[in-house]
C-alpha cells in the first residue's frame, strides 16, 4: 500500500487528468491507465551511457570486476579497445578491497579458466598486499603459462612496477622448485618471456643433478645428457634417429622439429582426443591425410562418444574447431566434428517451462568473440556463439522458441531436429542491423505470451530502442511481461563483458559476462530458482582463502 507521503509526492508530479481520475470520490475502481503509467515512471532510472552511447545501467565496481575477470579477454572488441578494457580493470582492481581482489583472481582461474586476467590481478596484488599475493599465488599461478603471464605483466609495468621485486621473485623460484618434470616441459613452450628468460631472471637453485641438467638444457648451456629427466632424454634421442615410438612430450616440442610426413603421421596416430581436435589443420599442412586410412582413423577418434565424454568437451570448443577447419581437411573429419557436437550436447541441461532464446544478429555481433588481435583474431564471431547457444537450447528443449533480432525481430523457422551446426549456420547467416534488445520482448507482449525463461545472447550494446522515460526500453517491456507471469526470469548473456547492462541484477534478472560452456549449468540453476541479484559477487566471495602466510 502506498504511504500517504508517497501518494502526496506522486500527486504533485501527476498530470491533472490523472489526478482527477485518481481522487474522484465517485470512482469505484483503480484507473488502469494511471497505474500502467506509474509502473513506467517507477522503473529504475538509467545511470550511465553504454559504449554505443545509449542509456544503460552501470554495474557496481565489484559486479563489474567480477564479470570482466570471469570472462574478459583484454582484447579489442567492436566498441572498446584493449587499452580501455585494461584501464577499466586496473581502476576497478584499485577500488575493491584486497580480499575481494584475491578471491576474484581465484575465481577467474578456478571457475572461469582464464589466463591473462587472473595473472593481471595477481600483479596488482603485488603492488597492494604482498601477504595476500603469497597466499593465493600457488592456487592462481598453477602452470607454466600462468607463470610466464605473471612475469610478463610485471615486466611491462602496467600495474605500476617494472621489476619483479624480492617477494615475487621468491614466489617464482618456489614455483620452479616445486614443479615436476611434466610441468616444466609444458612451461618451456612459449616466449615473451620464455621459461629460459624466467630462469635467468630469478636464478633458481637446482635441488639435484637432474634439475641442474634441465636448467642447463633450457638456457642453452652444456649439460650432462645422462642426468636429464627421463622424458627429455627420450626426446633428445628421438630427435637424432626419428625412429621408434614418439616420446610423450608436449605437442609443440614436436612441431618445432623438421619432421617428414611419416613422422607427422606417427604423431597424429598417437595423439590424444584434444590434440586431434585442435590440430586438424596442422596435420593437413604436413601431409598426414595422404596416408591411406588416416583421415578415417582420426574421424573415428573424434566421434567416439566415450572419448568425448572423457575429454569433457563442450559445444563451444567444437564450434571453434569446426569454424577453424581449413578446406584441405577431409570432409569426413568435418562430419566427425558435427557428430561430436551432438554427443557433447548431453552436457547441456534441459530447462523446465516455456523457454525463449533471443540471439542478437546485429552488425556488432559479427566481431570476433575474443576481440580483435593482430594476426590472431578468432574465426568465431559473437554471432556464431549466440547462434550456438540458441541452437543448443533448441536441440535439448524441443519446445523452445528462438527469436533472433537486430533493430527488429527477424523471422526465421528452425527445425529442432536439425543438427546444432545446421541451425547455428542458419542463424549466423542472418543479415546484420542495429541493436534493439527490447524488440523480442515487445513481440512477446504483443502476443500476450507468458514465457518462464527468456535468454538474451548479445553484446548488450543496445542503442536503437525507443525511449522509455526513466529506464531502458528493455526494462519497460520486461516489467510488462512480468505483470502477466510474475515467475518469469530473464538472463542477459553479454558476450563482450563491460561495465553496463540493459537490465540491472535482481532476483529475477541474471547478467552473465562473456561465455564459457559452464554458462549452460548456470542458466539451469537460475531457471530452477537461484537468485540473480549480485550472483557473480556471491560466487566470488565463496572462494576460500587459505590461512595468511607472512613474508619471511
Amino acid at each position: 500500500m502506498f504511504s500517504s507521503m508517497l501518494i502526496s509526492d506522486l500527486a504533485h508530479r501527476m498530470p491533472k487528468k490523472w489526478l482527477s481520475a485518481a481522487t474522484d470520490g465517485h470512482t469505484t475502481m483503480a484507473n488502469k491507465n494511471l497505474f500502467q503509467s506509474l509502473r513506467g515512471a517507477l522503473l529504475p532510472a538509467t545511470t550511465v551511457r553504454n559504449d554505443a552511447g545509449a542509456p544503460a545501467y552501470e554495474l557496481s565496481p565489484k559486479a563489474t570486476l567480477a564479470r570482466l575477470a570471469a570472462t574478459g579477454c583484454l582484447t579489442r572488441t567492436f566498441y572498446a579497445t584493449a587499452e580501455t578494457q585494461l584501464d577499466r580493470v586496473l581502476e576497478l582492481a584499485k577500488s575493491v578491497d584486497v580480499d575481494f581482489l584475491a578471491q576474484t583472481a581465484l575465481y577467474a582461474r578456478r571457475k572461469g579458466h582464464m589466463k591473462d586476467m587472473p595473472a593481471l590481478l595477481c600483479a596488482v596484488l603485488a603492488t597492494r598486499d604482498l601477504d595476500r599475493l603469497i597466499e593465493i599465488f600457488p592456487q592462481v599461478i598453477d602452470n607454466g603459462k600462468m607463470l610466464r603471464n605473471f612475469v610478463q605483466i610485471l615486466r611491462y609495468g602496467v600495474t605500476g612496477r617494472k621489476s619483479l621485486g624480492s617477494a615475487p621473485k621468491r614466489l617464482v623460484r618456489q614455483w620452479l622448485e616445486r614443479a615436476d618434470e611434466r610441468q616444466l616441459l609444458n612451461a618451456a613452450i612459449g616466449n615473451d618471456p620464455s621459461l629460459a628468460d624466467v630462469v635467468k631472471m630469478v636464478h633458481p637453485r637446482p635441488a639435484d643433478a637432474t634439475r641442474e641438467a634441465f636448467y642447463a638444457w633450457l638456457v642453452g648451456k652444456p649439460y650432462d645428457a645422462a642426468a636429464l629427466p627421463e622424458t627429455l632424454r627420450a626426446f633428445e634421442a628421438w630427435k637424432l634417429s626419428k625412429q621408434g615410438e614418439v616420446p610423450e612430450v608436449p605437442f609443440q616440442m614436436l612441431t618445432a622439429l623438421d619432421l617428414g610426413e611419416r613422422e607427422w603421421a606417427a604423431i597424429a596416430g598417437s595423439a590424444s582426443w584434444q590434440t586431434t581436435r585442435m590440430n586438424l589443420n596442422t596435420f593437413a599442412r604436413h601431409g598426414v591425410f595422404k596416408f591411406s586410412g588416416m583421415a578415417e582413423k582420426l574421424a573415428t577418434r573424434l566421434a567416439d562418444s566415450e572419448k568425448i565424454r572423457r575429454a569433457r568437451v563442450f559445444p563451444y570448443q567444437l564450434l571453434v574447431a569446426y569454424m577453424n577447419v581449413g578446406k584441405e581437411v577431409p570432409g569426413v573429419l568435418r562430419d566427425a566434428l558435427q557428430d561430436a557436437m551432438e554427443v557433447a550436447l548431453s552436457n547441456v541441461p534441459e530447462i523446465q517451462g516455456k523457454v525463449v532464446v533471443c540471439p542478437d544478429v546485429s552488425g556488432s555481433m559479427h566481431s570476433p568473440v575474443t576481440g580483435y588481435r593482430k594476426g590472431a583474431s578468432s574465426a568465431v564471431r559473437c554471432i556464431d556463439v549466440a547462434a550456438l547457444v540458441a541452437a543448443a537450447f533448441l536441440r535439448k528443449n524441443r519446445d523452445a522458441r528462438v527469436i533472433p533480432f537486430n533493430e527488429e525481430v527477424v523471422h526465421l523457422e528452425l527445425n529442432p531436429r536439425d543438427t546444432v551446426m545446421t541451425n547455428a549456420t542458419k542463424l549466423s547467416s542472418l543479415p546484420p542491423g542495429a541493436t534493439n534488445c527490447s524488440a523480442p520482448l515487445r513481440l512477446l507482449n504483443s502476443e500476450k505470451a507468458t514465457p518462464d525463461l527468456v535468454v538474451f545472447v548479445s553484446d548488450n550494446e543496445s542503442w536503437a530502442d525507443p525511449e522509455a522515460n526513466r529506464g531502458t526500453a528493455m526494462m519497460a517491456k520486461w516489467e510488462k511481461l512480468k505483470a502477466r507471469n510474475p515467475k518469469a526470469r530473464l538472463v542477459c548473456i553479454d558476450l563482450t563483458p563491460n561495465t553496463t547492462t540493459q537490465a540491472p541484477d535482481r532476483k529475477d534478472i541474471l547478467n552473465i559476462g562473456g561465455f564459457s560452456d559452464t554458462v549452460f549449468d548456470l542458466i539451469a540453476a537460475f531457471a530452477a530458482g537461484a537468485d540473480g541479484a549480485d550472483h557473480w559477487i556471491r560466487e566470488i566471495e565463496l572462494q576460500p582463502l587459505n590461512q595468511r602466510m607472512k613474508l619471511a
